[in-house]
């Protein structure tokens, strides 16, 4: 069995090529010309160098393969309007369905987000039966994300896509090289957070989310999606875990939803007059303002998703960033 696996080197498509590779798949990964994939170092994968924007490239990938696991895309919040973003994960998307469907692949796993369903909250999570409300935060990341999500539904009821959508929440885990969510655990380690905002996620192992997207090869249903959580956390209490699990004291001050605004306002403002990359932006603001909270129920019954303790996923993770000198 040939998979080809886009977004091989990020935090959960490291994990989605071992996930893959233990299973005794053959293990193509799709990686941008010339791209340094550290987490890909010394694993028995074949590289095929392309871009998602490539028609031809992208067929020329997927040519040959039974299944595709596509979790490449482009994630960046800033700037919140832009045209790239939108093009990879959209037009990206569309690529990956054509090359799909010419070559008739047995399935296809899209990796959506759990952000394309209206959140809810502790008592009454969000689930993949609410209606899109991301676009409420004005940024391209998401707002493409949900349309490259339709899109692949609308291939697999028109068209007959073999394909199945797993939407991850917020995850920890392993081979965070960039990082990504390590950013967060790393800045509690060094003390660099001054508090924390009112809201909350939905917290997951990015290894658990990848075997989902192997188990979903044959317990998925062909067009249906699946949240891929774990645990409901508000930043208070995700934070004492992170402290706990590393022995730190983790941030005390809570900061209110009001200044937080005001920050991100003021962070957009200068960073438009300067050019240069807030960390907090008005959307981001916003974001961390709300209680993003989900069930995985769905996921667990159908995919027999894993459900790895929270502090299992923040341990693995923060030692293999100090393993491989990951700063963030």
């Amino acid at each position: 069995m040939k998979t080809l696996i886009t977004g091989p080197d990020g935090l959960l498509g490291s994990n989605i090529v071992r996930v893959y590779l233990d299973a005794g798949h053959d293990v193509r990964v799709f990686v941008l010309p010339n791209s340094t994939s550290t987490t890909l170092d010394d694993l028995p994968v074949e590289r095929f160098e392309g871009n998602l924007l490539s028609r031809e490239s992208v067929e020329e990938a997927v040519a040959g393969c039974d299944y595709v696991v596509h979790a490449g895309a482009n994630t960046s919040v800033w700037p919140p309007r832009s045209k790239i973003i939108r093009d990879v994960n959209i037009v990206g998307t569309e690529n990956i369905v054509e090359a799909c469907l010419k070559h008739q692949i047995k399935r296809l796993i899209y990796v959506s987000s759990a952000a394309s369903y209206e959140f809810g909250t502790k008592e009454k999570p969000g689930d993949e039966k609410g209606a899109f409300k991301g676009y409420l935060y004005g940024l391209d990341y998401i707002d493409s994300k949900y349309e490259a999500h339709v899109l692949v539904e609308k291939a697999c009821q028109e068209r007959n896509l073999p394909a199945v959508i797993i939407c991850p929440t917020f995850m920890f885990g392993p081979y965070d090289s960039k990082p990504s969510a390590g950013a967060m655990i790393l800045a509690i380690y060094n003390r660099k957070l001054p508090g924390y905002t009112v809201g909350g996620k939905n917290f997951v192992d990015a290894r658990d989310v990848a075997q989902a997207t192997y188990n979903a090869l044959e317990k998925g249903r062909i067009g249906e999606s699946y949240i891929a959580g774990h645990v409901n956390l508000n930043y208070e209490e995700l934070f004492g875990i992170i402290g706990k699990t590393l022995d730190v004291k983790p941030p005390s001050l809570a900061m209110p939803a009001g200044l937080m605004l005001f920050y991100g306002r003021l962070n957009t403002f200068l960073a438009n007059i300067f050019g240069f990359k807030p960390g907090v932006t008005l959307p981001v603001a916003k974001i961390s303002n709300d209680g993003q909270y989900f069930t995985p129920a769905k996921a667990v019954k159908e995919l027999d998703m894993p459900q790895t303790p929270i502090e299992v996923a923040i341990k693995d993770a923060f030692e293999w960033m100090q393993a491989n000198g990951v700063k963030a």
